[in-house]
């Protein structure tokens, strides 16, 4: 993981030419947040494709025969079935089925590479160890730093900073090796078809610089966070960005369904913690609150709402902001937590700015739920 006991991580990235930091209070803070053209970064990923470096995130491995069945016992993903060169993503909750980890999934030579928000490896490994006994599993901290390649023109090869030719790979969450350690996975966002390289984080620099030889734009965390906000529909939420303490996985839309979903919560796993709570929403219920996109009215110039602001319709608060960006085409966009009784067509406002929810990211009625429905029947409701 990157070393924290300094006031903070600074990624090497942000020596190149033009680089600029995120604020010292930006969950993105220590990796560069623009180049001194975020738009020109975003229209290029459009068009091209870019190069941007997430080397703050935390990474562990897990090691051992038994590491996919052991995990399987407490995550929110079916994760015992995943094949060498397989991934994917999966919840850690509390009891009360609250999200306490959100991890991305690599298993590649007996070996899985795990990667979270920056910050949160720790108390991750923490969780892990202690859920360990007697399985031959072996959670570790690992040396590895996290690119991310995304673009509508994103190639098939890469060279590798030793001048193999790697063939990236195919399909969602399909993993391999790289040359001199790491991996590559294939990832469904902040586009579809984007590439994640986990690297030894010596080599961090090489692997960035190989990728710019190869036609990558290099772009900062402002267009990763515009590309996710904005570009994907219902919106991919971030943990403790677009979450708080009480979220739990059902108002976070996308991180429901299985891999071939492209989720993190599959709906038909029992028997780990939280589930009943997962159980409970999809049969009984609908999340009390649902993450949407919001567009923001942008003629108050540049000042943005922060994020955890209070999102009120009517004088009355009705959600809280995450994600606040400045996207190239749409403007000021936000990902915000609501409560489902707030008409979806009401005027909103956060710290003075006007809001509207994007339509599309409106929650629509799935029809009725079986659990409702075998309690009308009970009670001659039918």
């Amino acid at each position: 993981m990157p070393d924290r006991t300094d006031s903070r991580y600074r990624s090497p990235i942000l020596t190149r030419p033009g680089a600029v930091d995120a604020a010292d209070d930006s969950a993105d803070a220590g990796i560069p947040h623009h180049y001194g053209d975020p738009f020109g970064e975003q229209r290029a990923a459009d068009s091209g494709f870019v190069i941007v470096d997430r080397s703050h995130r935390d990474v562990l491995t897990i090691g051992g025969g038994e590491r996919l069945t052991w995990l399987e016992g407490f995550v929110s993903q079916h994760v015992a079935e995943i094949g060498d060169g397989g991934g994917g993503e999966t919840l850690v909750l509390d009891a009360n089925g609250r999200i306490e980890h959100h991890a991305v999934l690599a298993d590649v030579d007996a070996t899985l590479v795990v990667d979270t928000e920056p910050g949160r490896g720790e108390s991750l490994l923490q969780f892990l160890t202690k859920m360990v006994f007697w399985a031959d599993a072996a959670p570790a901290d690992a040396d590895l730093a996290v690119l991310t390649l995304a673009g509508a023109a994103l190639p098939a090869t890469l060279t590798s900073p030793d001048g193999t030719e790697v063939d990236l790979p195919t399909g969602d969450y399909a993993s391999m090796a790289l040359p001199g350690g790491g991996i590559a996975r294939r990832m469904p966002w902040p586009q579809a078809g984007s590439v994640d390289l986990v690297v030894p984080r010596p080599a961090l620099t090489a692997w960035f610089t190989a990728a710019v030889d190869a036609g990558a734009r290099p772009a900062g965390s402002w267009a990763f966070e515009a590309l996710r906000a904005a570009g994907t529909t219902p919106p991919r939420g971030r943990l403790g960005v677009d979450t708080d303490e009480k979220t739990i996985p059902h108002e976070i839309p996308t991180w429901i369904g299985d891999v071939a979903q492209q989720g993190a919560v599959h709906l038909d796993k029992g028997c780990y913690r939280g589930q009943e709570t997962v159980s409970r929403v999809h049969n009984l219920g609908r999340s009390p609150r649902v993450l949407v996109r919001l567009q923001l009215d942008g003629s108050s110039g540049d000042e943005l709402p922060a994020v955890g602001a209070e999102v009120r319709a009517g004088g009355r608060p009705v959600g809280r902001v995450g994600t606040v960006v400045q996207h190239h085409e749409d403007g000021p966009v936000a990902l915000a937590l609501l409560k489902r009784a707030v008409p979806m067509d009401s005027a909103l406002e956060i710290d003075g700015v006007d809001a509207a929810v994007d339509p599309d990211t409106a929650p629509q009625d799935g029809g009725p739920q079986a659990g409702r429905e075998a309690i009308r029947r009970l009670r001659g409701q039918a």
